[in-house]
């Protein structure tokens, strides 16, 4: 069951809806995408392509906006067509094109073991969105099971390696790149490309980091100090009273704020009529 929010510790998000919507009427334009690692999926018209650009480049969204696009440009460049590459790439040919890479703590041997991940999951499902499905149900409350499945069958290869790049929801992860992942591949509108069908925007979980879950606990929409899957659930919840149907639509816009020099969020929250206690 969903996270139930107590009236008493939290305020309705419907007193924010009006500045949520100017926000993403004003913002929620490809036109403001860069720099986002979403970008690449943009070259991409296959699903096919796109899913696993798209996991590749979620992966890495972590750290200096500027490195993950260099990162990324960089692991796309010698891979070429994504679906071909990860189906015929052997172990030691991604040992060899990857044996120099490092970003932050990320290793060359852990990309690489990504790459293995993603080749046994098409082997054996067909595609990512295939064995997401296998996990997911319509009738589950939003897509944890689908996801734990997923990154479940992607870590199978990595025989106790290091594993940054995966982390599971079951260990209470809120799981912020994988869910920024499901929102791009889900959702289809002006910013988000989709490509998964099968799968109910309604069903998605706000990604949630140390900025996502700083705005919101100013605005009361979780109770949570730490930006966990708790969190994430609270405010997925909180989303929900207003977007039943798309309770990550304003994700995107709300991500702007800091990021584009126009964009403060001390004047959106002072907008909201809130201020940061102490």
């Amino acid at each position: 069951m969903p996270l139930k929010i107590r009236s008493d510790e939290l305020l309705t998000i419907s007193s924010y809806e009006t500045n949520l919507c100017d926000l993403y009427n004003s913002y929620n334009r490809r036109e403001f995408v860069h720099p986002d690692p979403l970008e690449f999926l943009y070259d991409y018209d296959d699903p096919e392509d796109r899913e696993l650009v798209g996991l590749i480049a979620s992966c890495f969204a972590y750290g200096s906006v500027w490195q993950i696009l260099k990162t990324v440009k960089r692991i796309l460049e010698q891979i070429g067509s994504p679906r071909q590459f990860v189906t015929q790439a052997s172990h030691q040919t991604l040992q060899n094109i990857f044996k120099d890479f490092k970003y932050r703590f990320t290793t060359g041997d852990e990309l690489g073991a990504l790459f293995l991940g993603m080749k046994r999951v098409i082997s054996d499902y067909g595609s990512l969105q295939a064995c997401f499905l296998k996990g997911y149900s319509p009738t589950d409350d939003n897509v944890i099971k689908g996801l734990s499945f997923l990154v479940n069958e992607l870590s199978s290869v990595f025989d106790g390696r290091p594993r940054s790049l995966l982390p599971s929801p079951k260990a209470g992860s809120a799981c912020k790149r994988l869910n920024l992942f499901l929102r791009w591949m889900v959702r289809k509108d002006d910013v988000d490309p989709g490509g998964w069908d099968n799968v109910s925007p309604a069903k998605l979980i706000v990604p949630m980091d140390v900025h996502m879950g700083r705005i919101c606990r100013v605005l009361k929409l979780t109770s949570r100090k730490q930006s966990d899957l708790k969190a994430a659930l609270e405010v997925t919840d909180a989303f929900r009273r207003i977007e039943p149907e798309d309770p990550v639509r304003y994700d995107f816009c709300l991500t702007r704020l800091g990021i584009r020099e126009d964009l403060s969020p001390d004047d959106f929250l002072q907008g909201c009529g809130v201020k940061e206690s102490g």
